[in-house]
């Protein structure tokens, strides 16, 4: 519906029958680099994005949630009960702002009920974590209306706790912490071991680039098999090297991980390897010169996951190669992979040339359409009215 604050609070007391006492906005999130590093505890470098998740929200009088979506103005709320809801308990959308709460619970802090009315502006099913961004506008409201005094870095955990535990879905603490923590005009350095964060300038417009998400619209699902693999495999890699994670071992420890993994298990650990250490040299290139040095570490990005944690497909390659072929600066898959979309950082003078040769592309190959569109470094989670 993607619906104005007015609209949202209208429809919240069509709904509910009652006036919401707020509006909760969070925003999905690009990361620029840095992919699959976070539950090796290494780091990451995403940027929060100007399309956002708004809930409308109510207390309630008694420990009842009730969670409905504006997508589908036609189907009843679902329900859960706060004293007897249990991990794994809910199915489908829901688990995400219900698991919020239940996540809020585990971890010490007693929630009121709630109605909850959600609308969203972030693609679903395209990398850009509009999962989390339903998470962290759930998490602000409550830690508003309940008025819990919850961190923001506390607020990142307990979103991840809710994906992994209630929806099932083993990611890490990076899409959390990039809708929580972010700025206009930043990106998030997380180090994912400590939570340490810091923002970093991204001014892409200062820069005079644009930055444009090219939606696959090859959707994926985070708590299917591939991604569960890839982690399965990190963890044997630091096992095997005897490491706490992977983020303990640096490039040049790769020539002895050659001869102790096996072929498909060393890939694996490259990529993180040299993954974290891109992650690294872009906050130095953004640090001490600016964004349009970024394109030959995003196009190795690409490459190694690509090949070494084979998580890119035909239309993603497509979408990268088109996009560098017509100018690109650079460009990459973003998000998870097997799906989703890419991200090409463009002189804003060659953006048009870049859509067109992405679209020709994805033509003469068959593929669906391409959703193309421009994102800026945008604020953090917050109340919205």
């Amino acid at each position: 519906m993607n619906a104005t604050p007015l609209d949202l609070a209208a429809a919240f007391t069509e709904r509910f029958g009652t006036e919401p006492d707020g509006l909760w906005s969070a925003p999905g999130r690009v990361n620029l680099i840095g992919e699959h590093t976070d539950y090796n505890d290494g780091f990451v470098l995403p940027f929060a994005i100007n399309q956002s998740t708004t809930v409308a929200a109510a207390v309630r009088q008694d420990r009842l949630v009730r969670v409905a979506s504006t997508f589908a103005p036609d189907e009843a709320p679902v329900t859960a009960d706060l004293d007897t809801l249990e991990e794994g308990g809910v199915q489908g959308w829901a688990a995400y702002p219900i698991g919020v709460l239940w996540a809020m619970e585990q971890s010490g802090h007693r929630c009121p009920g709630l109605d909850l009315l959600v609308d969203s502006s972030v693609p679903v099913g395209a990398g850009l974590s509009s999962s989390a961004a339903l998470e962290c506008s759930v998490a602000v409201a409550v830690n508003d209306l309940g008025e819990l005094g919850v961190s923001r870095r506390e607020l990142a955990t307990i979103g991840q706790l809710a994906e992994n535990r209630m929806v099932g879905a083993p990611t890490g603490i990076m899409d959390q912490s990039a809708s929580l923590l972010g700025e206009v005009g930043h990106a998030v350095f997380l180090d994912c071991r400590s939570g340490d964060s810091r923002l970093v300038p991204l001014d892409l417009e200062g820069a005079g680039l644009e930055l444009l998400v090219i939606d696959t619209r090859v959707s994926h699902a985070h708590s299917t098999g591939g991604y569960a693999a890839r982690r399965r495999s990190c963890e044997l890699g630091a096992e095997l090297m005897g490491v706490p994670a992977l983020r303990d071992l640096s490039v040049k420890d790769l020539a002895e991980a050659a001869g102790v993994l096996d072929e498909e298990t060393f890939r694996r650990v490259r990529h993180i390897v040299t993954e974290n250490a891109r992650v690294e040299d872009a906050v130095q290139v953004l640090t001490s010169g600016g964004p349009a040095d970024l394109g030959s570490l995003l196009v190795a990005s690409h490459a190694s996951m690509r090949d070494d944690f084979e998580i890119s497909c035909a239309e993603l390659d497509t979408a990268v190669d088109a996009a560098l072929d017509a100018g690109a600066i650079g460009a990459r898959m973003t998000g998870g992979g097997f799906g989703g979309a890419a991200i090409a950082l463009v002189r804003a003078d060659d953006a048009a040339a870049v859509r067109s040769s992405v679209e020709g592309a994805f033509a003469s190959a068959g593929f669906r359409a391409p959703v193309i569109f421009a994102v800026l470094p945008g604020a953090g989670a917050a109340r919205a009215a």
